[in-house]
């Protein structure tokens, strides 16, 4: 497949998603500030979604509802999308919003009402979109024109972590826990724990950190496999470490080099069984890794 965007365009991230019926979409983001959703079957635009004010860092798509995408942009804002009809259903911003900008986002695996969301305010921030999934569910049966459908603010997340002391630019769930990472040569892997009585107050319990040499650079991105057996990130000598999520100390499934491999990894993306690793560089090379069995 191969898409050129009319305008002058950089994307900074891409995540698949689908309609109802299952067709597959590609969904683009980057300094525009416009969101591309492109039909994969036919190479085609499908739809543009504006609404951003600023370039966007990062989309990722729902999986437990495919058609449901939310995308972290440099406007201070986190906003939840439906590929299918095209409408912004929550903007993720206001009162105890970010503070700048919003590096990374990430659906909860099984909690379809939770995300995460980190960005240059130094903090990761747990939304809940229980109250307002009555606004999600109408998404998928608005008639009207996307734009007269009553977006909502969340103004108020349900949780806010400072366990990084620099810009956190990656962020993911492992469960109930989180990956998060800054500048500082390493994941954190930590626990969040809410107080009922407080919503936004809580204490962040660090279970596990995974060592990166070299990686105290932003926008560095991490990737895990589908079941989150696995993290890969690279750094900024083209390197990648592949950890092992589910053990405990943490345990170095590879260190990954080349001779060619100098520029800085930006991105990985792990297949669904981890076997393979994509890592896009700096350069503008796309590396491909392959588990050899043995």
């Amino acid at each position: 497949m191969c898409y050129v965007d009319q305008k002058e365009e950089s994307f900074y991230t891409v995540s698949w998603a689908c309609n109802v019926d299952g067709i597959p979409f590609s969904v683009a983001g980057g300094i525009n500030g416009i969101i591309r959703v492109i039909d994969v079957s036919n190479e085609k635009l499908h739809k543009s979604f504006v609404g951003h004010g600023d370039s966007i860092n990062e989309i990722r798509t729902q999986p437990l509802k495919p058609s449901l995408v939310v995308s972290a942009s440099k406007d201070e804002s986190v906003r939840l999308w439906n590929v299918q009809t095209g409408i912004c259903i929550l903007i993720f911003a206001g009162a105890g919003g970010h503070r700048n900008e919003v590096l990374s986002v990430d659906f909860h695996p099984s909690d379809i009402y939770r995300i995460a969301s980190c960005g240059m305010d130094n903090t990761v921030k747990i939304w809940s979109m229980k109250e307002f999934w009555t606004y999600v569910e109408k998404s998928f049966t608005w008639t009207d024109l996307p734009s007269k459908f009553p977006t909502k603010y969340v103004q108020f997340p349900v949780f806010i972590a400072s366990v990084h002391s620099n810009y956190v630019d990656c962020n993911r769930w492992l469960g109930d826990f989180i990956l998060s990472k800054s500048v500082d040569n390493e994941i954190v892997l930590w626990e969040p724990k809410m107080k009922e009585q407080s919503p936004g107050e809580g204490t962040a319990d660090i279970l596990q950190k995974y060592p990166v040499p070299e990686c105290d650079i932003w926008f560095i991105k991490f990737s895990c496999d589908f079941h989150y057996n696995a993290a890969a990130i690279g750094n900024r000598e083209g390197k990648i470490f592949v950890w092992e999520l589910q053990s405990s100390p943490p345990v170095l499934i590879a260190r990954l080099s080349h001779a060619q491999s100098k520029s800085p990894i930006r991105q990985t993306a792990m297949s669904y069984d981890g076997s393979t690793i994509l890592s896009c560089c700096e350069d503008g090379a796309i590396w491909r890794w392959d588990a050899i069995p043995t």
